[in-house]
Order: structure tokens, then sequence, then C-alpha cells
């Protein structure tokens, strides 16, 4: 198992923030390297949401299908993907800090067929660096809101 864990300071409150990475539809107009969102559940937010996201990934499209397992308004959403021979567990949660928000990530990666093992140590970097950008993005947007 692997872990990254990042987290960031937001000025602006935790609810708008929450709004952002909460729903997919708000999350893929914030995050430039999101190209395409298709609903394969007929909700559209909250827990058994599910969806293809397809992102640019350095001049290639990759595709994720990704499900909300868990989520409590104004405080944390998990989302599962099963990609690639590894179960990716990711848990957003948005918390008051000193008159903004800190919004963090804790993403397991638990690869389970061969290769994936092997992979995983190096993609950890790649996948820190792809994360830290979509919480920038984040964060840039939220703040020019307030």
């Amino acid at each position: 198992m692997s872990y990254i864990t990042i987290n960031k300071k937001i000025e602006a409150p935790k609810e708008q923030v929450f709004e952002i990475v909460a729903d997919i539809r708000n999350f893929s107009k914030v995050i430039p390297e999101i190209k395409n969102v298709e609903f394969l559940s007929e909700q559209q937010y909250g827990v058994g949401t599910k969806y293809k996201e397809t992102r640019d990934m350095n001049g290639r499209e990759a595709s994720t299908v990704l499900e909300v397992t868990e989520l409590v308004e104004n405080e944390h959403i998990r989302l599962i993907s099963d990609a690639g021979g590894t179960v990716w567990d990711s848990i957003f949660k948005v918390e008051e800090k000193e008159g903004g928000t800190e919004l963090s990530l804790v993403m397991e990666a638990r690869p389970y067929k061969f290769l994936p093992k092997i992979i995983a140590p190096f993609m950890k970097g790649f996948m820190r660096n792809a994360i830290e950008k979509d919480m920038d993005a984040t964060k840039r947007y939220c703040e020019a809101e307030v």
C-alpha cells in the first residue's frame, strides 16, 4: 500500500471549497486537465454516483471510472477507482482553519496485479504532482470567487 497526503490552505469558506471538490460537475470546470465527464449512474451527486472522467495526462487522454462511496456534506467525500490493476481510494476533507479552509486529500493506492505492484513506488511522484495541480487550481478558483 502507498499513501499520498496533501494539504492546501484556501482563503474561502469550507462550504464553497466542498461544493467544488464534491461535485464533479463543478470540479471538472475548475480543473483544466479534465476534458470530459460521462455519468454512468442516473444520479450525478452523492453516494452511488459513478462517472468516467477523461483527462489530459501529459498530452495523452486517459479515462478513469470513479464512484462516490461516502459523502458527508461540507466535511468529506470518498472516491474509489479500480484502474490498471490498482484500487485508488481517495478522501477529500474540508475543515475550517484560521478564517479559511484546509483542503486535504489522502489517496491510498492498493495494487493487486504484479506489474502495478512493481511500478507503484515510481508512480507516487507523478501522482503527487497531478494532485498538487488539481488542488492549486481549486485554490485559485475558490479564492477568486470570494
